[in-house]
């Protein structure tokens, strides 16, 4: 019965996690609870993932990935790529992978991604190139360095964890590197290979952003006429934009342009008002209040080219992955009143917003295109909700902290290689250190923190133990032993490998280490493999996704800003997905015994 409630519970957490009707950490909030109130697990074992070694090892990683990133130690990276990229599309590929891919070993790849995708759009700019030929590799390129050391992922450090309570011990910072830069030697050599013969160009570059956007039929100019009712109304007072799905950009009088914030500009007759609006709204609008819609402009006769006044800027914001936009609409955050910019449009992949975006709740890896004050816009540049694709103004940086900021991390890196302190003390060291030093402020110390993350791991390690605690990890490896016949060790670890990749393109990866390193662990004893050969093949195959957008934080961080369709990844992800299987499993045991 103990097995039965258990995997109940997990199933139940599968089919949320598919659906996505809510968060993931939500959703394994709710298992938690589930497993408690069921007494799958004790109150006490329940909440013991808050306490876990791993969960508050991957926070203090949040937070020294974000005092390097804050100091400018990866814009100074960021820069290799512009004097080594070429113009050759393989030597390209190649040199950012090199860049990234180390990098990564060490930083949280969110972080590496971050700050280089700003990188990466200015230089396809520069070379007149579709972002789609370089923003997969750029993910890719972090996922596979992420697994040149054990801090280079929070499934690596959730795994060394799990290791150590399954009794095998902590892995050392080192100790699967040799299998990780094979694996991202052969990744990039893919990459470089293939990229440019199966990735079609998704988005033309030399256009303006209101084109790519396809703005032209949304942008209209409209004049007050004297029969007007908004004469000697402010915009807030004629409550147009609430009674319409319309935002006036600009209003322009005599020539003169009034940019944003308008919200208590009195309108007078014969003002030009830039409105942003679908055709049926803006014949609303000239129905009811009086206005005309100018004809060289109405519906896109004319192209709209984002001609704004000097003071007025167009630019694409990505939602980043902590950002505590995620969930909201435009219309509950008062977006424009926060920011001062207009949301002209909002790209989701190849899906375009453009109506009724006042509604429509925000996801992690959503790119608004964004109109305002050059100085609001410069604003958002030190947000963290939004990351602006624009390379980050350097002045907004500490960098007259960036040595120290580099010399504690690869402090917190030597201290955990060579001594006998666990990389949790050397990791909540440099905390500390960033803290004291001034690298980090205090207050951005929780903002650095993937709290989405850490409440995923906290909530989803009391799974793991149920499974064990009702014996349901040992009953689901002794079916996979009696299944799986006489499988040689090859066949084996193959076998799991394929299994943690499904399971992960459908949970998340920490939640499929969760589950299925305790089992790999049981099959491995019954078979005579190698637990920690077992433990490895595991990790890398939950860490390395490729497959989905959605598979892990980095490609859908570049998903809208690549412009790519779902399959782009399936056909560009798939094939690299199958040589990993191929070769993980094989060498893995010649690193690691069978």
């Amino acid at each position: 019965m103990s097995i039965a409630v258990t995997l109940s519970i997990v199933v139940l957490a599968l089919v949320l996690f598919i659906i996505e009707k809510c968060p993931a950490d939500i959703t394994a909030l709710g298992v938690m609870v589930a497993l408690i109130l069921s007494k799958q697990v004790t109150p006490e074992e329940g909440i013991a993932g808050f306490s876990n070694p791993a969960t508050i090892t991957v926070m203090a990683m949040f937070i020294l990935s974000a005092g390097v990133a804050r100091t400018g130690v990866l814009q100074q990276a960021s820069s290799w790529l512009l004097q080594w990229g070429g113009k050759q599309l393989t030597r390209q590929i190649i040199a950012l992978g090199i860049i990234v891919g180390p990098i990564s070993g060490l930083i949280n790849n969110t972080a590496v991604v971050s700050v280089f995708l700003p990188v990466v759009e200015d230089f396809c700019q520069q070379h007149r190139i579709s972002p789609s030929k370089l923003m997969m590799p750029l993910s890719f390129a972090t996922i596979l360095g992420g697994m040149i050391t054990v801090v280079g992922t929070s499934t690596s450090v959730l795994a060394s964890g799990l290791s150590a309570e399954l009794g095998f011990g902590e892995f050392s910072l080192f100790q699967f590197t040799g299998l990780g830069i094979i694996t991202f030697a052969v990744g990039l050599l893919y990459m470089a290979i293939a990229t440019p013969l199966m990735m079609p160009d998704r988005r033309v570059d030399h256009r303006g952003l209101t084109q790519k956007y396809g703005m032209k039929d949304y942008v209209s100019e409209v004049v007050i006429t004297p029969r007007s009712s908004l004469v000697g109304k402010t915009l807030k007072g004629s409550q147009l934009q609430r009674r319409f799905d319309v935002d006036v950009l600009e209003i322009i009088r005599n020539n003169t342009h009034f940019p944003q914030p308008l919200a208590d500009k009195k309108m007078a007759v014969g003002d030009i008002l830039l409105a942003r609006g679908g055709k049926q709204d803006l014949l609303k609008i000239r129905e009811s209040e009086g206005l005309e819609i100018l004809p060289d402009v109405q519906f896109g006769h004319k192209s709209w080219q984002g001609d704004l006044s000097e003071e007025e800027g167009i630019a694409e914001a990505l939602v980043i992955a902590n950002s505590n936009l995620v969930g909201s609409t435009l219309k509950d955050l008062r977006f424009r009143q926060k920011y001062n910019v207009t949301v002209l449009a909002i790209r989701r992949g190849q899906e375009l917003v453009r109506d009724r975006m006042g509604k429509v709740p925000l996801r992690f890896g959503d790119l608004l295109l964004v109109q305002g004050p050059k100085q609001s816009l410069a604003g958002i540049q030190t947000s963290r909700d939004l990351l602006l694709l624009e390379q980050r103004d350097v002045e907004t940086l500490r960098t007259s902290k960036t040595y120290i900021a580099l010399s504690i991390g690869l402090a917190v890196v030597a201290i955990a290689a060579v001594t006998d302190y666990p990389i949790l003390v050397s990791a909540l060291a440099g905390v500390v250190a960033m803290l004291v030093t001034g690298c980090l402020k205090p207050g951005e110390l929780y903002q650095a923190v993937r709290w989405d993350v850490i409440f995923l791991l906290a909530c989803l390690i009391p799974m793991g133990t149920a499974m064990q605690n009702s014996g349901a990890t040992e009953w689901i490896a002794s079916q996979l032993v009696a299944a799986s016949g006489s499988l040689s060790s090859y066949w084996m670890l193959t076998l799991i490998y394929v299994l943690t990749v499904l399971l992960t393109a459908v949970l998340s990866n920490n939640a499929s280490v969760i589950l299925l390193l305790p089992i790999g662990v049981q099959v491995a004893t019954a078979v005579g493999l190698s637990p920690l050969t077992v433990i490895f093949v595991i990790t890398f195959a939950a860490s390395n996704s490729f497959m989905t957008p959605i598979g892990y934080q980095t490609n859908t961080m570049v998903y809208g800003a690549g412009g790519y369709r779902f399959l782009d990844f399936l056909k560009v992800g798939g094939p690299l997905s199958l040589i990993m299987t191929i070769i993980t499993p094989p060498l893995a045991l010649w690193l690691y015994g069978a």
